[in-house]
């Protein structure tokens, strides 16, 4: 994805195998301000057409594609503690749920999370604030999503918060997948 605006904050890297590729991905916040909450949705307009350009890669070849990473979005009430509280605020604003309702329901990507788990109070981020993780009162904002070929694969999800390593806690995904290199000339 080439975009003046947001390549210098370094947002995507990829890495391509035989017939998948992993993309690790860190979507704008837009919690410091209207001003980065339009920034926010600026990327979302030039991230949607190269999503779509993965999955039609997908439809026509096979190739898979993981897109894994800090989304800032939480796509729905399950996925934050205080989803009434939250409606206007960056991260569940209907049109941001509505953009990640899009990857998933037109654009035919799959939450591999939540294929798997379906449990309440699966989060992934937590406020420095007012001991919001000790109190498990987060959000479900980093994502594996996965194009219908690879999300099939997955066998197990955890999200690790057994040590704190930051406010985000990884989220893993096993798939039944052997990794092959790409062939070089």
């Amino acid at each position: 994805m080439a975009c003046d605006e947001f390549d210098r904050e370094g947002r995507i890297l990829r890495a391509d195998f035989k017939d998948l590729t992993i993309i690790s991905a860190y979507l704008p916040s837009g919690s410091s301000g209207e001003e980065r909450q339009a920034a926010k949705f600026r990327f979302l307009d030039h991230f949607g057409p190269w999503v779509d350009a993965m999955m039609e890669d997908h439809r026509k070849t096979g190739h898979n594609y993981i897109i894994c990473g800090d989304w800032n979005i939480a796509h729905k009430e399950i996925d934050l503690k205080n989803w009434k509280g939250n409606l206007k605020n960056s991260g569940f604003t209907p049109e941001e749920r509505a953009w990640i309702s899009d990857v998933f329901d037109r654009r035919g990507f799959v939450d591999v999370f939540r294929k798997i788990n379906e449990e309440p109070d699966q989060y992934t981020w937590w406020s420095n604030r007012g001991q919001a993780w000790a109190k498990n009162v987060g959000w479900r904002i980093d994502y594996q999503i996965a194009t219908p070929g690879i999300a099939e694969k997955a066998i197990a999800t955890s999200i690790y918060k057994d040590e704190r390593f930051s406010d985000h806690a990884p989220l893993t995904i096993d798939y039944d997948w052997k990794l092959e290199p790409v062939a070089r000339d």
